[in-house]
């Protein structure tokens, strides 16, 4: 007897072009900047310039002068979310996001930097920043030394380090605008002062629900463990489940075995849909976080993109998958290193990427 409800298998070829059309990588869209955050869930942002980068990648005709507003206006914020890491979200979604990363960032705390600590209690310090920062901003060192008078025989770095983890605290531009090069001090204040006071939009599991519905969105399907890599969250299998039982999901074979979840109704994109070459940003989740990197990257070559220091160079995507990587050494050239062989017509596909980017930094 045949089982009318097995899983649908899907081919690599169709994951790949899947994950890259939901993430705006086969075709450019004309777009507003915040729609496309929404839709990536966020865009990594450890390099104040990576979320420009991921948006110039996926909008046709791209402005920074667009973000950099956003930024000012606090309508998107850069703060240590998911994976304690920093992103660039849409602050009403940050409100409830960061909620759900707190266990994630205690963990921090209490594997990273209360062994550093003699005295101080992790609480205490949260509590005394809290106090610091209250109607201002400040800058790290700034609020290290301040930290300081009340624990002198603590290092400064770890006293803010734990305020960073303990409370909600946004990078506030300058920093993150492309205007000012992306850099500047990095400086802090409190979610509530920048942004406004408010209740996040939804908690519990029902917040954990929604995460995963945003996931699978821009990045599905997915196994379980490519939803809790991102996330850095544990015991998500029975949230999928019971949300498969209730036809919101649908299952997928994946072409190795893998037990894959989806959106209902959510295309699957076939495996022959063209995919130009694209120069994706530093960090992005697209590739750097990702337990399912088999749909986009081989192994060994991802390998080859690690650096001793843990900092990301840029991605470049050719017919879809990773084939090399790209920098600026200079702020205005775009080099690029290739990890597998390319073909003449796929490397004058990256040199209109390069060109494209290159318009950019030397608008």
């Amino acid at each position: 007897m045949v089982d009318t409800f097995a899983p649908t298998p899907i081919s690599l070829g169709q994951w790949n072009r899947t994950l890259l059309h939901r993430q705006h990588l086969l075709t450019r869209i004309d777009d507003d900047a915040i729609e496309v955050i929404d839709r990536c869930v966020g865009l990594q942002s450890q390099d104040p310039r990576a979320a420009h980068y991921g948006l110039a990648s996926r909008i046709v005709d791209y402005r920074p002068a667009e973000l950099d507003g956003l930024l000012d206006s606090a309508e998107v914020v850069r703060m240590a979310s998911l994976r304690s890491t920093v992103f660039l979200s849409d602050a009403e979604d940050a409100r409830w996001i960061r909620a759900l990363a707190q266990p994630r960032l205690d963990y921090e705390v209490e594997t990273a930097h209360r062994r550093r600590l003699t005295a101080a209690d992790p609480t205490d310090i949260a509590a005394q920043a809290a106090e610091e920062l209250a109607g201002q901003e400040l800058s790290v060192r700034e609020l290290g030394a301040r930290l300081q008078k009340r624990w002198p025989d603590e290092p400064a770095s770890t006293l803010s380090a734990v305020a960073r983890c303990l409370l909600p605290l946004v990078q506030v531009p300058p920093r993150g605008l492309w205007a000012c090069g992306g850099g500047g001090p990095l400086r802090y204040q409190l979610f509530d002062d920048w942004v406004g006071p408010g209740d996040p939009a939804i908690t519990g599991e029902e917040a954990v629900r929604d995460l995963i519905r945003l996931y699978l969105r821009g990045f599905g399907p997915a196994t379980v463990k490519g939803v809790q890599t991102w996330a850095a969250m544990t015991g998500l299998k029975p949230h999928l489940e019971a949300m498969l039982a209730d036809w919101e999901l649908i299952a997928y074979v994946g072409p190795n075995g893998e037990r894959l979840y989806d959106l209902d109704g959510l295309e699957i994109v076939d495996a022959d849909r063209p995919a130009p070459a694209r120069l994706v940003a530093p960090f992005d989740n697209v590739v750097a976080v990702q337990a399912d990197r088999a749909r986009i990257a081989d192994p060994e070559v991802y390998r080859r993109t690690l650096t001793p220091n843990g900092r990301s160079p840029g991605f470049v995507l050719v017919d879809g998958r990773l084939a090399g990587i790209w920098s600026v050494p200079d702020g205005e050239r775009v080099v690029v290193d290739y990890l597998t062989e390319v073909t003449q017509a796929n490397g004058r596909d990256v040199d209109g990427e390069v060109t494209r980017l290159e318009a950019l930094l030397n608008a």
